[in-house]
């Protein structure tokens, strides 16, 4: 991200990186285990089995039984409310959030609890069969609890009011930061979710760190409390907890710019090299995943790559997908006071990603890379990978708009250079050495650099079938190297056989590929300069 910065220094007034939307469920572990019955073609729900036998509750009973415990739980999870917060709102369609807001809006609600609306959702419940109760889905009564919080400002928490009570917690990390900046005196102006200034953007990224702090799971038996107060008594012959699992985090990072004409002049640019200049492959590494030397995708990836453009009111997004998740970058918001250009990564499925922790239940000195888990314990990792998507698509970004033309760059790089008072030639960057720059820009050299044998495997189709043939390799792959170091491309790693590409070099290799894939109909599309 720094590159994208450091590139726009003079315009940008802050950046900011936290969380946007965080969507918590939480679910009754114990109450959900269950067994799969072939007989049955269904999932035996063993755990409520164990809860009714503990209970001396009849398996005929079920039905008569879990209809009492769930209006005990409406009418106790609503007792504190007058009629009118309470509404039922049979359709789907309707946008509750903004329905809760403009209630809050109309009766001057600023704190507290605001409404609370109930509908019917497809939910996973139990149900009586033979002789087992068994998990099915069907539609249920669901409430949706709206308040403004002291600490968090406006969030919800929804409550399945029939067995196994499901719980999911929704809230906004840029309503959570204009709290913490009200009790800290720290001025800002917001727009929607998102600040278009700031006081003291370093100060405010120090309160956004302080989120991730967050005793998540004392906070979330707090609300599952207020929604269910009667769960301990229910839930006393079979004790159960919560287990809190993140089912959406949206991880946001907000460029502020000054002045709204330069952002309306370089966003135009950041989608056209977005959608044409970025490929599957480079979407794969943003979210940290390896491909192929040669670029292309692993056999093994059975997962799906999507890139789309949409066009919304305030401007353009560009959104790339895979396997659920997402990174997108867009136009947030314009004002007088600052403009918001913002990337965003969205974690929903997250078994592609990895986290160094024990296994679960094992020792806990038994540390390696294993699966990351949807629980709150791995939210921490959740962020790191979040914020790396953010930075790798921003620094993808910085590549674009440069005030050179192609021709400019090139120019030094089309003349002999010098090294160590050896003549080296010119490059030919749309002739013979195209391959070989195709090659520096591989995203596995991004981090920890490339070595002669990586050139020698992207530049020679087949290996080397003599030693001798390895040798005659090295050594020209070794004259390749000098000349790109010749020309400034490449810098060494101190004490390695490693090279990095340069931060001009990088500028060059992005604009020397980009216009070598540009087609002929593109190129026309481009105005001609006078």
């Amino acid at each position: 991200m720094q590159k994208f910065i450091n590139k726009y220094r003079d315009q940008i007034c802050g950046v900011l990186s936290g969380f946007d939307r965080l969507v918590f469920r939480g679910s009754l572990r114990r109450l959900n285990y269950g067994v799969w019955d072939p007989q049955l073609h269904a999932m035996v729900a063993h755990g409520m089995e164990q809860y009714l036998w503990q209970n001396r509750i009849l398996f005929k009973d079920y039905q008569e039984h879990v209809k009492r415990v769930s209006e005990r739980l409406k009418k106790e999870s609503l007792q504190a409310l007058d009629k009118r917060q309470v509404v039922f709102e049979p359709s789907p369609d309707v946008d509750k959030d903004d329905w809760a807001r403009r209630f809050a809006a109309e009766n001057q609600i600023h704190s507290g609890r605001v409404c609370v609306i109930g509908t019917m959702e497809p939910s996973p419940t139990f149900e009586h069969r033979r002789t087992h109760i068994i998990r099915r889905r069907r539609p249920c009564h669901v409430l949706y609890h709206y308040q403004i919080h002291p600490e968090l400002g406006w969030m919800y928490a929804r409550i399945q009011t029939w067995f196994p009570f499901n719980i999911q917690v929704g809230l906004n990390g840029r309503e959570w930061l204009a709290r913490q900046m009200d009790r800290h005196g720290l001025k800002y102006r917001q727009q929607g979710n998102c600040f278009v200034w700031i006081e003291d953007y370093e100060e405010a990224q120090k309160l956004m760190q302080q989120q991730l702090k967050t005793s998540w799971a004392e906070w979330l038996d707090g609300f599952a409390r207020q929604l269910h107060p009667a769960h301990e008594q229910v839930f006393e012959q079979y004790p159960t907890d919560y287990y809190w699992t993140v089912f959406q985090s949206e991880w946001a990072t907000d460029v502020v710019f000054g002045n709204a004409d330069f952002l309306h002049r370089l966003m135009p640019l950041l989608v056209r090299h977005g959608t044409l200049s970025f490929r599957s492959a480079d979407v794969m590494r943003y979210f940290g995943r390896k491909v192929n030397q040669s670029g292309t995708i692993p056999d093994q990836f059975g997962g799906k790559l999507e890139t789309d453009l949409k066009r919304r009111q305030e401007g353009e997004r560009v959104k790339y997908r895979m396997n659920g998740n997402s990174a997108k970058f867009y136009d947030k918001a314009y004002s007088e006071c600052g403009n918001v250009l913002r990337a965003e990564t969205t974690l929903n499925t997250v078994q592609d990603f990895r986290v160094y922790r024990p296994k679960e239940g094992g020792p806990e000195d038994d540390l390696q890379w294993r699966p990351l888990r949807k629980g709150i314990a791995d939210l921490h990792r959740r962020t790191e990978i979040s914020q790396k998507a953010d930075e790798r698509l921003l620094d993808a970004l910085a590549s674009v708009d440069d005030s050179r033309s192609v021709q400019e760059l090139t120019a030094e790089i089309q003349k002999p250079a010098y090294w160590e008072g050896r003549r080296v030639r010119a490059l030919r960057p749309w002739a013979e050495d195209q391959k070989l720059l195709a090659a520096l820009n591989h995203g596995d050299f991004l981090i920890h650099g490339l070595r002669n044998r990586d050139l020698q495997a992207l530049l020679y189709d087949t290996p080397a079938a003599t030693p001798a043939e390895r040798r005659r390799r090295s050594a020209a792959i070794s004259r390749r190297l000098r000349m790109l170091r010749a020309h400034r491309l490449l810098q060494k790693v101190q004490r390695t056989h490693r090279y990095q590409v340069t931060a001009a070099g990088r500028v060059i290799l992005i604009a020397v590929l980009t216009a070598a894939r540009t087609s002929v109909h593109q190129l026309n599309q481009l105005p001609i300069a006078a």
